[in-house]
């Protein structure tokens, strides 16, 4: 079965709401066998809308990945960031 990756762009309109979704949110991603590969890391951005933080994580599966997000704990993490953010988030299966 092929790894997934988590890929999010996000801008942090409200940072203490979306520090307290970070909390949270960390361990409901690992706790589905998720990584982060990169956190708020620096990064050039060469086309398309500019967010300044972007967060890349590793899943076991695609399948995986869309439990995590589908998850009660994550449902939680993500009232936070709702409202807190402007997000786009998307699962793409890794080639084997």
């Amino acid at each position: 079965m092929a790894t997934a990756l988590w890929i999010a762009h996000v801008k942090v309109l409200d940072p203490e709401a979306y520090g307290r979704y970070a909390e949270l949110a960390g361990p409901a991603i690992a706790r589905h066998g998720g990584v982060f590969l990169a956190r708020a890391a620096r990064y050039v951005q060469l086309e398309g809308k500019e967010r300044a933080r972007h967060v890349v994580a590793r899943f076991p599966s695609l399948e995986a990945a869309e439990a995590c997000y589908h998850s009660p704990e994550y449902q939680e993490a993500l009232s936070h960031a709702k409202g807190a953010s402007e997000r786009d988030l998307l699962i793409v299966e890794e080639n084997a």
